[in-house]
């Protein structure tokens, strides 16, 4: 008598669990299924054929940067691939196979392409994917000032005036942080140009501009908003003392990491369109700039794969 029931009770679960299994294709052709082709695909498709083409290059002259370019844009479609295979929607015809690539340089193109149709994408997504897919377009913009033959691509647009009106309350706290970031910013471009050779004196000098402008933008934007801005820090302590021109270009490619970080959250927590836009070109901004200061420090890789992300 008492095998019965336990018997029975085995068979109610593996009956439960094979529908248990069945219940996840169902749910995705049930009620609020989006069955338009993923906006991630071609984005996906393009990183895949990056990676492959740029592994095969990694020999000769071009080994570093070709290997540089393959790691990060393999990150990019692993990173894709996860949110395209989790929400599981249709995937669009697929585009012809680009060309295989004779030269670093033939890569030029697709990588300002990716970059492009990855910066079109963030106005419309949702917050998440939206974040996702702006790390992707700051990780191109990047690589393209790591070689000559991949860039150096455009510079974010300039710093424009503060949109009018209140930002969203939830974006405030982000917005704050991206204000210390920039605060810091402008110190450390202030403190390291006793320790740079003259001719990063234009580098230097557009850092830091570009920085008191975002600062400003930021502090404006928040005052209208009824927020109080956050102050700088009288003085910032560097992770690593500042000594010599390699240790300065370490404290400027950390700030600019930061910043990135810190844009990047503003994309993460907002739905509004104008928003998304400052964010990015800020995002963009720093990725960029960050790039030749790491070169200059000694870092490896060059360009980070998907700036403003936790490594």
């Amino acid at each position: 008598m008492t095998g019965r029931p336990t018997e029975l009770t085995r068979r109610a679960a593996l009956r439960a669990g094979a529908l248990a299994a069945l219940a996840v294709p169902l749910a995705a052709c049930g009620p609020g299924y989006d069955e338009s082709p993923d906006p991630l695909q071609p984005l996906l498709a393009a990183a895949e054929a990056d990676a492959a083409a740029a592994r095969a290059l990694a020999k000769g002259a071009d080994a570093d940067a070709a290997g540089q370019l393959a790691d990060a844009r393999a990150a990019h479609a692993a990173a894709l691939k996860s949110e395209v295979d989790r929400l599981n929607r249709p995937k669009p015809s697929s585009s012809p196979t680009p060309p295989a690539a004779a030269a670093l340089g033939d890569l030029k193109e697709r990588l300002a392409t990716a970059r492009k149709q990855a910066e079109d994408l963030v106005g419309g997504l949702p917050r998440y994917r939206a974040g996702l897919v702006a790390a992707v377009a700051a990780g191109c913009a990047a690589l393209q000032r790591t070689a000559p033959a991949l860039g150096p691509g455009e510079d974010a647009p300039k710093v424009a005036a503060a949109p009018a009106g209140a930002v969203p309350a939830e974006v405030v706290d982000p917005l704050q942080v991206a204000l210390a970031a920039e605060h810091a910013a402008v110190w450390v471009y202030g403190l390291v140009g006793a320790f740079l050779p003259a001719d990063f004196g234009d580098a230097e000098k557009s850092g830091a501009a570009e920085h008191a402008l975002r600062r400003d933008l930021l502090q404006t934007m928040l005052s209208a908003s009824g927020a109080t801005p956050v102050a700088p820090e009288p003085a910032y302590v560097p992770k690593k003392p500042v000594t010599d021109s390699a240790s300065a270009a370490l404290v400027v490619a950390t700030a600019e990491a930061d910043c990135a970080s810190a844009w990047l959250a503003v994309v993460n927590h907002t739905d509004d369109a104008g928003l998304r836009t400052t964010a990015l070109h800020a995002l963009v901004a720093a990725s960029r700039r960050g790039t030749p200061w790491r070169s200059e420090a000694g870092e490896k890789p060059v360009a980070i794969a998907m700036p403003g992300q936790a490594s």
